[in-house]
């Protein structure tokens, strides 16, 4: 099984990722299951959501402690929370930034996309702040092959029709080819 948590902002759309990235398994016939975990959020406010994906059926359905893979949508996030807490050994981190997170320390392979540019470009822009969870889904396709990216870019077709759905097509597959992992020396 893998265990994925996205930690973002409200108005990001981690809990539609976490959405999205299952609806992508069922599709290629594995099985998966999302939820988020917040309070009284409001727009800004830091929030988890979460994602379990395997290829036999989940009977687990409780908060992810020890993720494989964690997902940053907002590297302010960084500074606010610990992001890699519990984060399993050769774990993954990607993370939405323009450049290298200096300060970030763990054990296991980083990768980065700056996923704010890509859906600036694209006007992927709501009440002013850049939704970057279809972005950033194309990075989880690259840095983990969990679903391939075609299924993601059919998926998100599906969640949004017209020039808003081939926007945010655009955003995953944009940054599935601008996902680069970072050599790190720990």
């Amino acid at each position: 099984m893998i265990e994925i948590k996205f930690l973002g902002r409200g108005g990001q759309g981690a809990v539609t990722a976490a959405n999205l990235i299952v609806q992508a398994a069922f599709k290629e016939g594995k099985f998966g299951l999302a939820y988020p975990s917040f309070g009284a959020e409001r727009r800004g406010a830091v929030l988890n959501a979460y994602a379990r994906i395997d290829n036999k059926p989940i009977n687990v359905h409780q908060q992810i402690y020890e993720p494989d893979v964690v997902v940053v949508l907002d590297r302010k996030v960084i500074q606010m929370t610990n992001v890699v807490e519990g984060l399993k050994e050769n774990g993954i981190v990607i993370i939405n930034t323009d450049k290298i997170p200096e300060d970030l320390v763990f054990n296991g392979r980083l990768f980065i996309v700056d996923a704010t540019r890509i859906c600036l470009d694209l006007n992927l822009v709501i009440s002013g702040w850049p939704v970057v969870n279809t972005a950033i889904l194309g990075a989880l396709s690259k840095a983990t092959d969990i679903v391939k990216i075609d299924t993601l870019v059919q998926v998100i077709q599906e969640n949004w029709k017209g020039e808003i759905g081939k926007k945010n097509a655009d955003a995953c597959l944009k940054a599935y080819n601008e996902t680069y992992e970072v050599v790190r020396v720990i």
